[in-house]
């Protein structure tokens, strides 16, 4: 773990911290969740206990850029009854074995006609699938394949106990201000039921993130998004439009608590500021990791950099998704999900808050074209060193991307100074009110 970090934000032990937010994904997993519904609104209420969380709610119909909230799913109970009367499949052994957003049917029907709503895994044969149907009318059950071939030919009763009705979309919120009102953005999506790394993982250590935040002293405030997935985030961006001049940057956490090495997705802005503070983060990190080039694709990434919206957003993620076997099946369940992943990728992101927190900023007091230093007494002032052609470098470099966004050690590593000598530097043109440092 970060030593600074650790000393910033207050982090319990590794062992300490990763067995908390286990426990929490733990007594989140068995909550239904759809990108509606009362599961969605359960894991939210539990998520903002004991911290300054909003709960918003948007009514069905409203719309959203170009999206619109549908209508709000919930699910009561759910079974198919075999031709001898038992139940060969129920919803209550596994909330994944029925299709999300399936509406309610109650009817008797052949085996043949009853596998054109069955979904299973051949290649995975002892995983459920998850599937769902979020904007298509259907219904369906999913199952484990040896179960689904053991089906004996004869009538069916199918009972799925839903609601499809005007309700709402929920999402929540947290919001903890620092001395200034640039936000750093943290989000993670809340709409998969009993998947515990595509899901739990992200929103447990974000919620903890933001619980350590409160107790510390902050340069910049934080907002931390739990939404559903896709229309969520399109949702917070519409209901926001005004704050996103604010959002210096943001990071989507998703995946984050199986055993494999940190992979973090660059931003869409080349090179960006997000981009330099990750990088340098995980190499100090102690452990594996991986740059990855932007993408349009992904989780909800892609909406905060989305062309019109265009927020300098990244992804940190561990296997990436997709490309492990438990995604989006039943294997995704509390044993694959690590306590020391999620810890380590808390100790993560609190370097990075660390590292941004304490970062050194200047801004060019004079940014249209080079200002006149020699009118300034600068070459006279530098005159008397042994080294005036360096000092005149250095003071180029300072004055150059000295725009509130490329820290003091950015500059060092662009220009081969050391940040000792350009904090020396910077301090003549200080003096000279041709630099400020940023608070």
């Amino acid at each position: 773990m970060n030593v600074s970090a650790d000393n910033y934000l207050g982090l319990q032990g590794l062992e300490e911290e990763g067995r908390a937010l286990h426990e929490l994904a733990a007594e989140l997993f068995p909550l239904n969740r759809s990108i509606t519904g009362k599961g969605l609104r359960d894991t939210l209420r539990r998520l903002g206990r004991e911290l300054p969380f909003t709960l918003h709610e948007l009514p069905t119909g409203t719309e959203v850029l170009d999206w619109t909230v549908p209508d709000e799913w919930n699910i009561r109970e759910a079974w198919i009854k075999g031709p001898d009367g038992r139940r060969v499949v129920d919803f209550a052994e596994s909330n994944l074995h029925v299709v999300g957003y399936s509406e309610p049917v109650h009817c008797r029907l052949s085996l043949e006609a009853l596998q054109s709503h069955l979904h299973s895994l051949p290649e995975q044969p002892e995983l459920i699938p998850w599937k769902t149907s979020l904007y298509r009318r259907d219904w369906g059950f999913c199952l484990r394949h040896p179960d689904r071939e053991a089906l004996a030919e004869g009538e069916y009763e199918v009972f799925i106990d839903s609601s499809l009705e005007a309700g709402s979309l929920s999402y929540g919120e947290i919001l903890i201000p620092g001395r200034r009102e640039e936000e750093i953005l943290f989000s993670a999506h809340c709409c998969h039921p009993s998947l515990a790394n595509d899901n739990l993982s992200g929103l447990v250590v974000l919620r903890r993130l933001a619980e350590l935040l409160g107790q510390a002293e902050r340069r910049f405030s934080y907002c931390f998004v739990f939404a559903p997935g896709t229309i969520g985030a399109i949702t917070w961006i519409a209901r926001n439009r005004e704050r996103l001049a604010r959002v210096r940057m943001g990071l989507v956490v998703a995946g984050v608590g199986d055993r494999g090495h940190l992979h973090y997705k660059r931003s869409r802005h080349p090179e960006s500021e997000l981009d330099r503070l990750m990088e340098r983060t995980l190499a100090q990190s102690g452990q594996g990791f991986h740059m990855l080039p932007f993408t349009p694709d992904g989780y909800d990434e892609r909406q905060y950099g989305s062309p019109g919206i265009d927020l300098e957003v990244g992804r940190l993620s561990r296997t990436p998704w997709g490309s492990y076997p438990e995604y989006h099946t039943s294997g995704d369940n509390l044993s694959f999900l690590a306590p020391e992943s999620l810890a380590g990728s808390l100790a993560v992101l609190a370097s990075l808050v660390e590292r941004l927190e304490s970062a050194v900023y200047y801004r060019n007091l004079r940014p249209e074209g080079e200002p006149q230093l020699g009118r300034r007494g600068l070459y006279a002032a530098l005159g008397g060193h042994r080294d005036p052609d360096r000092r005149e470098a250095a003071m180029r470099w300072l004055l150059n991307l000295s725009d509130g966004r490329h820290s003091r050690g950015d500059i060092a590593r662009a220009s081969g100074f050391d940040a000792e000598f350009l904090g020396e530097v910077a301090g003549t043109l200080i003096e000279h009110q041709l630099l400020s440092e940023e608070g």
